[in-house]
């Protein structure tokens, strides 16, 4: 099979990736020696002296309300109005997953992979700004995973491209038939159906 030239940016792009990740790594290890904490069985750990000094920069939560914009407290009980829904969609798409990619074959998607609670442990946040951060964590880490199963589902059912390109598509696109292209359509749907080498690195055990 003879590589295209956007075969042959995809694979710089794959190694590029991973050189990226690996960077980015580094530096979180990096920040973890200057902020000093580390990470023990998922959770974060400061060092005791760091974390009481943090803990005397928190703002009380009588100042912070007073100087927070009147507009922020009126308009709280609609950001927070949403975790109904956010929650409906959670179980919703997790319930989908369990049973459909069993019976498709498709790998799961690691929902806490996606979902990561942990800035409500800084301890110069009070209650409120913990709450913020907790909420904001669970809302952007819901709608990456439920992107993910949904991504999955379009790459089982229906990969071809678009004939207009979307802003911020999802990578899986990248592998998708051409829009109009019959004949990969007909040769190679199978074969990208059941193409989740990049997810052999799921746990499957936490989904």
């Amino acid at each position: 099979m003879v590589k295209t030239k956007l075969d042959e940016i995809l694979d710089r792009l794959r190694i590029t990736q991973q050189e990226l990740e690996a960077e980015i790594e580094r530096l979180l290890k990096d920040k973890r020696e200057l902020f000093h904490y580390s990470l023990r069985r998922g959770k974060v750990v400061f060092e005791r002296s760091i974390r009481r000094l943090q803990r005397q920069q928190r703002a009380g939560l009588w100042s912070y309300l007073r100087k927070a914009p009147i507009a922020h407290i009126l308009s709280s009980p609609v950001i927070y109005s949403l975790i109904g829904p956010l929650l409906l969609l959670d179980i919703s798409i997790s319930i989908y997953q369990h049973i459909c990619f069993r019976i498709y074959g498709i790998p799961r998607v690691n929902r806490s992979q996606h979902i990561v609670i942990d800035r409500h442990r800084l301890p110069y946040l009070n209650a409120i700004e913990s709450l913020n951060c907790v909420y904001c964590g669970y809302g952007n880490g819901l709608i990456a995973y439920t992107r993910e199963v949904i991504a999955r589902t379009e790459q089982y059912w229906c990969p071809i491209k678009h004939a207009q390109r979307r802003k911020d598509e999802h990578d899986r696109t990248l592998m998708f038939v051409d829009y109009g292209d019959i004949e990969d359509w007909r040769k190679n749907f199978k074969k990208i159906r059941h193409d989740w080498s990049d997810s052999n690195d799921d746990n499957q055990k936490d989904v």
